[in-house]
């Protein structure tokens, strides 16, 4: 039934897929070889997701990838001279051979070096299918549809007729020395399919095929491995070989290279000037294919995890355009050439959701820096935040928490101010009202990862760069930028009032000094988790009030949703309150959005990110295909962002619309589709369902009475105060502190 249910999902998507015509603006001349898009080939099919050359990772390809998708089968021959497909020469690390046959290993001689393991020509064709199963070789990926799925033939992968097939042969000689022939097993495969390339990393393998067959059908292709590994027939290195161009093309119609021979990437992960391979190789007539794409990798740094990002550096620069891309994830391959190549910046936004910053570009510069929020403006975001923190001294100024010791250097300079708040959280910090403005912006920004448990890092070329701004800097800033609107976030005002800050009153002034509550271009926000904070702007109809719920829910009563409109237009919620998921897979769809859009209550879901670890696995691990999710999947009015680019390049996309006439869709992830298909043996137990939110949980207590001074003379109207204070107040205060002191001084004595 799973299977059956799985297969129903293929049929849909294959089905909507053949109603797609080329969309015009897709027809400009590519910087290809001969002006066609590039390709798209899937290295054993869908092998991101699935087991590597499994039937579900081959028909998964065709069925979510563009419509002239390639699929890419490495040739192993079996014992009896049979084809099979499959990446490594050992099948020990992506099946179960070694558990049937633990007899089996063996250690080769392969291209000058000795490799133990379990080998296909130790094996006949009926042996490896009957009673072998693959499983996943990369183990960060998931391992639950292992042990499921039987090895392919050649055979069976042709005979899901995709449009084009790729059969790549890697050790012809390591077969010669096995009594097997690739040359034979190739020429009577093309009495019965169709190959349209054939590659090798073998020169002498491709120069004896190059008489054999019809070069315009089939087309060979030299693959490159490793600069400084030794090509087997003549005994060069790869990277000596490549600056022979004219040679190749006595033998081949192209080339398939490392990525990093185009676009080299430097010891720190950053990308170095564009070889002139592309371009000398398209002089000389040859094709080029780029391989080694993934989602699941860091890549270089200047893609910010966006494996979009990447393709497009290949495909849509303006000096070339590769032929086409060998990928483990083809629908990210798809959706970078169908849908986001050519799609410049003055492109209209194809969808009506919002792109609001989360810190500003947090994902780029450390955040809440004037850095930060330059690369938002830069990326297109249409609202720009601020989280308002306030110092010892009075200064208002935007931080992601109270809390300077996750993003910033506090921890070595102010080590000894370290305290405990219960009231804003249940560990230690170094709190911002401890500090003064001086001493914080004696501090640099720290640009760190949401995902510490993985070796993720952010930029770090740009770790400490930047400068913290103050609210009225970062109201002068959006003004002068022009920035479609701005989004005010005011948490933890009960305390803050204690500490003698009425922080709802700054920021109501800072606003007004800078005029946001009389102009109408530009739209204000105003965000907190409590609702007498809102309630205090209620007299502002302007400013849209936000009501952030940080909690994880999974309904919302009707009584609720009438007491959040007294107070709120919007609310922002955690992804994972519309969409419920278990084990990194997609389980279903709550009904959250809709109750309150139902009420007229716009929905943000925040915060996405592009790292693939925060992304469910049935959305591919791509940051495209989890914004479709949410926004053609929930209808959401606006997303939180850490990467306002990726989210600009979704939303300026004509494949978002479902209905388009266009290559290539993007999707919505379809909650359970993939995991129905694992084992139950294999899957997690569920956890509790989130809770539901009561009307208990959205009404706050009315804001305490402001508290006195603090001993040290500081408050709501301390030593520092907000910008929009009248000068001869500052001077009066200065004054009145420094008699107060001289008093105290005298007595003291």
């Amino acid at each position: 039934m799973e299977r059956c249910f799985f297969f129903i999902f293929l049929f849909i998507h294959s089905a909507l897929a053949q109603k797609h015509v080329e969309d015009p603006s897709q027809n400009q001349k590519w910087l290809t070889l001969n002006g066609d898009r590039p390709l798209v080939i899937a290295r054993g099919g869908f092998s991101g997701v699935f087991p590597e050359s499994s039937q579900f990772a081959y028909q998964f390809a065709l069925s979510t990838s563009i419509s002239d998708v390639v699929l890419f089968c490495d040739l192993q021959l079996t014992k009896d001279g049979n084809g099979i497909c499959q990446t490594e020469l050992r099948l020990d690390n992506s099946t179960t051979i070694s558990a049937y046959y633990p007899e089996g290993e063996k250690t080769y001689n392969v291209n000058g070096k000795n490799i133990s393991g379990w080998f296909a020509v130790d094996f006949t064709v009926e042996e490896l299918f009957n009673n072998i199963t693959l499983s996943q070789n990369v183990y960060s990926r998931a391992s639950i549809f292992d042990e499921t799925l039987p090895i392919m033939t050649v055979e069976d992968v042709t005979g899901l007729r995709p449009p084009k097939f790729w059969l790549n042969v890697e050790y012809d000689m390591f077969y010669v020395q096995h009594n097997l022939n690739a040359e034979a097993y190739i020429e009577e495969a093309l009495k019965h399919m169709r190959i349209d390339y054939i590659s090798s990393p073998e020169i002498g393998f491709l120069k004896n095929l190059n008489g054999k067959l019809n070069t315009d059908t089939t087309k060979l292709i030299f693959r490159f491995l490793e600069a400084d590994a030794v090509e087997p027939t003549t005994k060069q290195k790869y990277g000596s070989i490549l600056s022979n161009l004219p040679e190749i093309k006595t033998f081949a119609s192209g080339i398939l290279v490392p990525k990093e021979y185009i676009w080299p990437v430097n010891a720190q992960k950053y990308l170095e000037a564009h070889t002139n391979l592309v371009t000398d190789a398209h002089k000389q007539g040859l094709l080029v294919f780029a391989c080694t794409f993934k989602n699941d990798g860091i890549g270089s740094y200047n893609y910010s995890y966006d494996p979009t990002a990447e393709y497009l550096q290949f495909v849509d620069n303006p000096d070339f355009s590769v032929d086409g891309v060998l990928t483990d994830f083809p629908p990210t391959a798809s959706e970078a050439i169908g849908c986001l190549a050519h799609n410049n910046k003055t492109r209209p936004d194809k969808g009506k959701v919002l792109v609001i910053t989360h810190n500003g570009a947090s994902g780029v510069f450390a955040p809440c820096t004037d850095l930060a929020y330059q690369q938002a403006v830069d990326d297109g975001a249409d609202i720009i935040d601020c989280s308002v923190q306030m110092t010892k001294d009075g200064i208002a100024f935007c931080s992601e928490s109270p809390d300077l010791m996750a993003y910033t250097t506090a921890m070595t300079t102010f080590m000894s101010r370290t305290s405990s708040v219960p009231e804003i959280q249940q560990h230690s910090g170094i709190f911002s009202f401890d500090l003064t403005w001086s001493e914080i912006q004696s501090l640099k920004p720290d640009l760190r990862s949401p995902v510490p448990s993985v070796s993720l890092p952010r930029n770090p070329a740009n770790k400490n760069k930047g400068k913290f701004l103050t609210l009225p800097e970062f109201l002068d800033f959006a003004k002068a930028k022009a920035v479609p609107g701005i989004m005010i976030d005011i948490e933890n005002a009960p305390y803050l009032a204690s500490k003698g800050f009425d922080i709802v009153d700054i920021v109501a002034s800072a606003l007004r000094n800078a005029s946001f509550d009389k102009q109408e271009t530009q739209v204000v926000m105003i965000q907190s988790d409590d609702s007498a904070v809102l309630s205090k702007f209620k007299d502002v109809p302007s400013y849209q009030k936000v009501f952030h719920i940080y909690e994880i829910i999974s309904s919302v009563p009707k009584e609720t949703v009438e007491e959040i409109k007294k107070f709120a237009d919007i609310v922002n919620l955690p992804r994972s309150s519309s969409l419920v998921i278990l084990n990194s897979f997609t389980v279903k769809y709550t009904d959250v959005v809709d109750t309150f859009q139902l009420s007229n209550i716009s929905v943000f879901t925040s915060v996405f990110m592009n790292e693939f670890p925060t992304i469910a696995i049935d959305m591919f691990s791509d940051p495209i295909v989890e914004l479709q999710t949410f926004v053609a999947g929930f209808g959401i009015d606006g997303v939180v962002t850490d990467y306002p680019a990726t989210a600009r390049a979704y939303s300026r996309s004509p494949c978002i619309d479902l209905n388009a006439n266009v290559p290539y869709t993007i999707f919505p992830a379809q909650p359970g589709a993939l995991l129905a298909l694992a084992s139950p043996d294999a899957l997690p137990p569920v956890g509790a369902p989130a809770p539901s939110l009561t009307v208990g949980d959205v009404i706050d207590p009315p804001l305490p009475p402001v508290g006195d001074a603090t001993a040290d003379g500081v408050g709501s109207t301390g030593l520092a105060l907000p910008s929009d204070q009248p000068t001869n107040n500052v001077n009066l205060s200065l004054c009145v502190a420094a008699i107060v002191a001289l008093t105290l001084m005298f007595l003291g004595h």
